[in-house]
């Protein structure tokens, strides 16, 4: 749980960047929506693809667990997510999406979505982590290969319908 508050606290910034900043660069990326959601859905399928094929087995094996301390978790999940530049762009499409940030003032807005994303980060990471602590013992790992395998094919679908819809747009 401490790690994935690692991540959501690096989210939560890259939110605040996109939210109190940058705003200019919000009308670039409504003109170029269409091809921002072709490349997300073919990322996305392409994610899914990479999970399907993936062997948690032999990763599993191959990753033993190691003992940190909750701060050495929470500071490399952190840094891992702070160092991804593209986090801020997926945040700054968010917004522009949802039209939270047009001009300077719609601050407040942007100042919920900010702490919305954290809080809603924070209780992914602890109902993720708790589900995980309950169902340990009880999950094989034949289960987790088959569980890859249903959530790369559910994320591969979710890719392709993006791109699907995008296509239909063009056909329409």
């Amino acid at each position: 749980f401490v790690s994935g508050l690692g991540a959501a606290t690096a989210d939560t910034i890259f939110s605040a960047i996109a939210g109190f900043s940058l705003t200019f660069i919000i009308a670039f990326i409504q003109k170029q929506q269409i091809i921002f959601q072709a490349i997300g859905g073919v990322v996305v399928f392409i994610l899914g693809i990479k999970i399907f094929y993936t062997n948690p087995i032999k990763q599993f094996r191959r990753h033993k667990r190691k003992k940190n301390n909750l701060m050495e978790d929470f500071l490399s999940v952190f840094i891992v997510t702070f160092t991804n530049p593209l986090a801020v762009f997926f945040f700054i499409a968010l917004y522009a999406a949802f039209g939270i940030v047009t001009d300077g003032s719609r601050w407040f807005h942007a100042l919920l979505t900010t702490s919305g994303v954290f809080v809603g980060a924070g209780l992914w990471w602890y109902t993720l982590t708790s589900t995980i602590f309950r169902f340990r013992d009880k999950v094989r790992l034949k289960q987790l290969w088959w569980i890859n395998k249903i959530a790369g094919a559910v994320i591969a679908t979710l890719g392709a319908l993006a791109i699907i819809g995008l296509v239909r747009l063009f056909i329409t």
